[in-house]
C-alpha cells in the first residue's frame, strides 16, 4: 500500500467534521417488516477537513500537503480529535486500557486493538497507526518497561519472550487513522474576506 508516514496538520484537523460510516442493506417486505444485513463487517471513517481552514496560511498548507501526496495516490496519518486514545477523551492512556490478547507461552506478536462497548455488545477495531512514544504495555496488570517493542507502522506489539500461558496482555496508547484524500481535485475559491477557501476536502479511511 502506498503510504506516507506523515500526519495531516493538527491545527487544521482539529476543525474537521466526520466519523464512522457503515454500510447496511435494508429490504422492506410487503408486510412492512424489514430485513437488515450488514454489508461491511467493520466501519470506515470519513472526514471533511475544509472546515478546519481559517487562514490563508492554512489553505497553503493543505495545498502543499495535497500535492506532496499526489492527490489520492498516497495515504497518510490523520488525528481524529474525537477519538484518538485507548481511553475516554478526558483521561490519560494507561497500560491497562485495552486487552489485546492472552498469553499462550508461544505467541510473541499481538495486534493493537480498541474495543467499543455499549450494553452487551462490543465491536473491536484494529489499530495500525499508534503514535510513537505513546504506547505502554502491561502483563497481568504489571506495566512492562522493557522486553517488548512496537511497530508504529502496523500496530504490532512484539515481546522478546512469549508471555506465559493465561497472562492478560493490556495496552494504552494514542493513535492516528490511516486515510487518503478522496478527491484528485481541490476546488479553491478566492475571496477578499477569507483570503481563500476550499468548499470540501474529503478524506477516507484506508482499510486493508
Amino acid at each position: 500500500m502506498a503510504f506516507h508516514e506523515v500526519r495531516f496538520p493538527d491545527d487544521i484537523s482539529r476543525g474537521a467534521r466526520g466519523g464512522p460510516e457503515r454500510r447496511t442493506q435494508i429490504v422492506e417486505l410487503a408486510s412492512g417488516d424489514e430485513e437488515r444485513n450488514a454489508s461491511w463487517a467493520s466501519s470506515r471513517r470519513r472526514y471533511d477537513v475544509a472546515y478546519g481552514i481559517r487562514r490563508a496560511d492554512d489553505l497553503a498548507a493543505v495545498v502543499a500537503f495535497f500535492e506532496a501526496r499526489n492527490g489520492r495516490l498516497y495515504g497518510f496519518r490523520f488525528k481524529d480529535w474525537a477519538d484518538f486514545k485507548s481511553c475516554l477523551p478526558s483521561q490519560t492512556p494507561s497500560a491497562t486500557n485495552q486487552v489485546i490478547g492472552t498469553g499462550d507461552g508461544t505467541t510473541t506478536a499481538f495486534q493493537l486493538v480498541k474495543a467499543y462497548a455499549s450494553g452487551a455488545q462490543t465491536w473491536t477495531r484494529a489499530i495500525t497507526k499508534p503514535v510513537a512514544g505513546s504506547v505502554t504495555v502491561a502483563i497481568d496488570g504489571v506495566e512492562q518497561a522493557t522486553g517488548w517493542s512496537i511497530d508504529t507502522t502496523t500496530g504490532l506489539v512484539t515481546f522478546d519472550t512469549a508471555p506465559a500461558s493465561g497472562a492478560a496482555i493490556t495496552v494504552g496508547f494514542e493513535f492516528d487513522v490511516p486515510v487518503r484524500f478522496d478527491t484528485d481535485t481541490l476546488d479553491v475559491t478566492l475571496d477578499i474576506e477569507r483570503l481563500g477557501s476550499i468548499t470540501s476536502i474529503p478524506l477516507l479511511e484506508i482499510r486493508r
